[in-house]
């Protein structure tokens, strides 16, 4: 299985990026991906979380509102769009893979429930 993670960059607060990272490899249709931040001093934690069974979803609180994560069946890709993004948002994202198939509630987001990882993208936010 391989990931690869795309789209960093340095961005003003209240901008926008789009993160993308292609998947490949996967011998199931059914897995969850993620998108996972880490930022000096912090653990590495879940951003946004997505079912490919079902489509189920889950967002860190400071998330919501201001991040869409999507994927592309065809392409084999996952977005995370960033909107309104402010310094607290800066850190290396990681996109990550695991076999998965369950009801929502039992949606994967702890970093250590991920075992395929692509390399990261630093996100900066700075004016």
């Amino acid at each position: 299985v391989q990931l690869q993670a795309s789209g960093g960059g340095l961005v003003q607060p209240g901008g926008s990026l789009r993160l993308t990272c292609t998947v490949s490899g996967f011998s199931t249709d059914y897995y969850a991906l993620g998108w996972f931040r880490s930022a000096p001093g912090k653990e590495r934690e879940a951003v946004s979380c997505i079912a490919e069974s079902d489509n189920s979803t889950y967002y860190i609180e400071s998330a919501k509102g201001r991040f869409t994560i999507s994927r592309d069946n065809v392409k084999r890709t996952l977005y995370l769009q960033m909107n309104k993004l402010k310094p607290e948002d800066t850190a290396v994202y990681y996109c990550a893979a695991v076999p998965w198939y369950g009801h929502a509630t039992y949606l994967p987001r702890s970093r250590f429930q991920y075992d395929h990882w692509g390399q990261g993208t630093q996100v900066t936010v700075s004016s």
